[in-house]
């Protein structure tokens, strides 16, 4: 089975932001690291590779960098990766990323492609079935079990409100993990060092037949404003009725 692994690599939530003061848009550093929400999807394909004898690519649109992230998903297990990195597609919107992941899919061929639900530095939640709509295949959303049917086919329990439902389709299909999905494998020494000489394939926008149209500008960040400080209620035997009128004041009761 051919599995196809959407991933990005975005800045170390551990760190601070910088913006570009013209654009206003985060400068990605070098040292980016894979999304923490795309370690579950690796972790399923690398599963279902293994019961498949199959291969796991990792598709990725991002800019390179020192490639840290993607070499951290190479580490567990993945076989290589194809990253479009181009400097037009900077401040493109999610139908955009959608259509650069579903060209250089298309262009590596797959029977499944997994991704996570959303990712953690842009939130859409869209782009994923926009992947699917584009490769005309079918999307089965937040899996939190993913198995092979007996025919080959794809099974889940998808997450819901009142518990779950069981939604199986035949492949070519997308399928999107929820975070707890299964527990990700940590890289062993052995996987970092043959990480190091996976084939990464980088791509631009006439590679995977995309012409790069940037549909939105931020106008401008300001930030977030602080927080005043809080009135302390001494407690004279009446304090609770100055709490209560505070309460009443907002509109809490």
């Amino acid at each position: 089975m051919r599995i196809a692994v959407c991933v990005k690599q975005i800045p170390d939530p551990a760190t601070p932001y910088e913006l570009d003061p013209d654009s206003h848009y985060v400068v990605r550093p070098n040292d980016q690291v894979l999304d923490d929400t795309d370690r579950y999807g690796v972790e399923v394909a690398l599963q279902l590779a293994e019961a498949t004898e199959g291969s796991v690519t990792l598709v990725s649109m991002s800019p390179s960098g020192n490639l840290q992230g993607i070499r951290q998903a190479l580490a567990m297990g993945a076989d290589k990766a194809v990253i479009v990195d181009d400097e037009s597609l900077r401040g493109s919107d999610s139908l955009t990323t959608a259509k650069v992941l579903a060209g250089a899919i298309q262009r590596e061929g797959f029977d499944l492609v997994i991704a996570g639900t959303e990712s953690t530095d842009g939130y859409t939640g869209v782009v994923p079935q926009q992947v699917a709509e584009l490769l005309d295949v079918p999307s089965l959303s937040f899996a939190k079990k993913v198995e092979l049917a007996e025919d080959g086919a794809v099974r889940i329990e998808r997450q819901t409100a009142a518990g779950y439902d069981v939604v199986q389709s035949a492949v070519p299909v997308l399928v999107t993990v929820t975070s707890g999905v299964v527990e990700p494998r940590y890289p062993t020494f052995k996987g970092i060092m043959q990480a190091k000489s996976k084939p990464v394939d980088t791509l631009g926008c006439g590679d995977v037949g995309v012409s790069p149209t940037t549909t939105q500008t931020i106008q401008a960040v300001e930030p977030v404003p602080a927080r005043e400080a809080g009135e302390i209620v001494e407690d004279d035997g009446e304090g609770y009725a100055k709490i209560v009128a505070m309460l009443e004041q907002v509109k809490v009761i």
